[in-house]
């Protein structure tokens, strides 16, 4: 906006223009630069290794910006200490956050019950409380119903949609390798960003709206 003979830039466009400028080296710094608030972003990694090296680099991001950071895991064959451990060796420093509130392990079963319930109530107590932008970290490791996730991520775009809330859905590589390509372009479409990591190299796009005709 210029007044009289000076530009006046909105702060946050300022921001994020800086952001989208930096050439960063690390999976941070890439992220960092991708990741907007609100934002649901979809990764694919090729190994678990990998998939744990994505979850770590994005909750970073989410303390970086002084987020709530949650992290649902699947009581069933995770744990609060594996995943702890895991997300240290990779760089957060998840004990400390612990400590201090700004972390939270929560279990989910399988199929994952009232997981769009608990982050709407999250989003609310956050509102009330001061207003952190809540960071939300999601893994599929094993076998998902294609129809019951696709269901789970509309729901889960509705509620980002005008919400302090940003969410990280990835999936190990061999599972959506068992989706038909048709659903795959579906699944993707309930997203504003893809990552795809693999030892090969990193690739992250967004998804903008089509030009009117």
């Amino acid at each position: 906006m210029k007044i009289g003979k000076e530009w006046r830039i909105h702060r946050d466009a300022f921001d994020l223009f800086l952001r989208r400028s930096e050439r960063p080296s690390t999976l941070v710094g890439q992220l960092r630069s991708f990741l907007e608030v609100p934002d649901n972003v979809i990764g694919v990694a090729q190994d678990l290794d990998l998939l744990h090296r994505l979850d770590s680099a994005f909750l970073q991001v989410g303390e970086a910006r002084g987020g709530l950071l949650i992290k649902f895991y699947d009581e069933e064959g995770e744990s609060p200490d594996g995943l702890r451990a895991d997300l240290e060796r990779d760089g957060l420093e998840a004990e400390r956050l612990e400590e201090e509130g700004c972390l939270r392990f929560l279990a989910e079963g399988n199929p994952p019950p009232g997981r769009v319930d608990v982050l709407r109530r999250i989003v609310g107590e956050e509102e009330e409380n001061g207003g952190r932008t809540v960071w939300a970290s999601f893994n599929w490791v094993k076998d998902v119903d294609f129809e019951e996730a696709l269901c789970q991520q509309r729901e889960l775009a509705q509620l980002i949609e005008g919400n302090r809330l940003v969410v990280k859905t990835a999936a190990l590589e061999e599972v959506v390798d068992d989706w038909p390509i048709a659903e795959q372009r579906q699944g993707y479409s309930t997203h504003s960003g893809t990552i795809w990591i693999s030892e090969s190299g990193l690739s992250i796009s967004r998804v903008t709206p089509l030009p009117p005709e």
